[in-house]
C-alpha cells in the first residue's frame, strides 16, 4: 500500500482545512519545499499536493510550489486543484506531476475527463471522488452533488479508471478515525485502485485501510499536528 502525504497549499503555503472549511485554516509552513524535503529525507516517496486556491477559483494557482518540489525532489506527486483544460494538464505534467487528480471535471464535463483519460491512460489519471453524506461534492468541496459515491466510483471504473482517492469530507481533518467500512463496501463492489483520505489519526488506521484492501493512504494533519511522525510513516512504506 502507497504512504502518501498531503500537502495542501493555500497563497503559496502549506495548510490544513477542517472538513473543507476555508475559514478553518491553519498554516503549518509558510516554506512547502522543506516540508517536502522531510519527507522525502524520511523514506515516503509519494505526496499528494493539492492546490486550494485553485480548486476553490476554478484555476490552477499554485504551480510553481509543483515545480520547486519535482525540481528539488525525487517525490512523485500527484496534484490536483483548479484542473480545467488540456492546456493546465500539460501544465501539470511539464511542471514535473507524475499522476493527476481530477474530480470537479469528472462530475460537470464527464466528456472532457474521458477525454484527458484517453490522452493520459489510466495509470496518469485519479478520479477524486471526495463525498458527504455518501454524495459526491466539488469545486474544493464548496458545491454538492446528487451522484452516490459508489455509483460514481462504478460508473467511471467500467469506463477505464484504476485510480480514485475517496475523502470522506465530514471526516477529514478531525482526527477521529476513516471511513474503513464503506472503503470495503466499496472493494466489494468496485475493483478500482482506491486510495483513502480523510480521518486518519494513528497508525492503526493505516493498518486498518491496509487490512480493507485499499491501494493508498494520504495522510495529512495527523502529520502536522503531531499524532503520526514522518519516521513512523517511513516504517510503513
Amino acid at each position: 500500500m502507497r504512504i502518501i502525504v498531503a500537502l495542501d497549499i493555500i497563497g503559496g503555503k502549506c495548510v490544513r482545512l477542517t472538513r473543507g472549511d476555508f475559514n478553518t485554516k491553519k498554516v503549518y509552513s509558510k516554506d512547502p519545499l522543506e516540508i517536502a524535503r522531510q519527507v522525502e529525507d524520511n523514506g515516503i516517496k509519494y505526496l499528494h499536493l493539492v492546490d486550494l486556491d485553485g480548486a476553490k477559483n476554478k484555476k490552477i494557482e499554485n504551480i510553481k510550489v509543483l515545480e520547486d518540489i519535482s525540481r528539488k525532489t525525487t517525490l512523485k506527486i500527484d496534484f490536483g486543484g483548479g484542473i480545467r483544460s488540456d492546456e493546465d494538464i500539460r501544465l501539470v505534467f511539464n511542471s514535473g506531476a507524475n499522476q493527476v487528480t481530477a474530480g470537479s471535471i469528472a462530475v460537470t464535463d464527464p466528456d472532457l475527463f474521458m477525454k484527458w483519460l484517453t490522452m493520459l491512460g489510466p495509470e496518469k489519471l485519479i478520479l477524486g471522488a471526495d463525498y458527504i453524506n455518501r454524495k459526491v461534492s466539488t469545486a474544493g468541496w464548496t458545491e454538492n452533488s446528487d451522484k452516490d459515491i459508489i455509483s460514481f466510483l462504478s460508473e467511471y471504473n467500467s469506463k477505464g479508471v484504476k485510480y480514485a482517492v475517496c475523502t470522506d469530507i465530514e471526516r477529514d481533518g478531525m482526527l477521529k478515525g476513516p471511513a474503513t467500512e464503506l472503503y470495503k463496501e466499496i472493494l466489494e463492489k468496485v475493483e478500482i485502485n482506491l486510495i483513502a483520505s480523510g480521518g486518519i489519526s494513528s497508525i492503526k488506521d493505516i493498518d486498518d485501510i491496509r487490512e480493507a484492501g485499499c491501494e493508498g493512504v494520504i495522510i495529512g494533519k495527523a502529520v502536522y499536528e503531531g499524532k503520526i511522525t514522518l519516521k513512523e510513516l517511513g516504517r510503513q512504506c
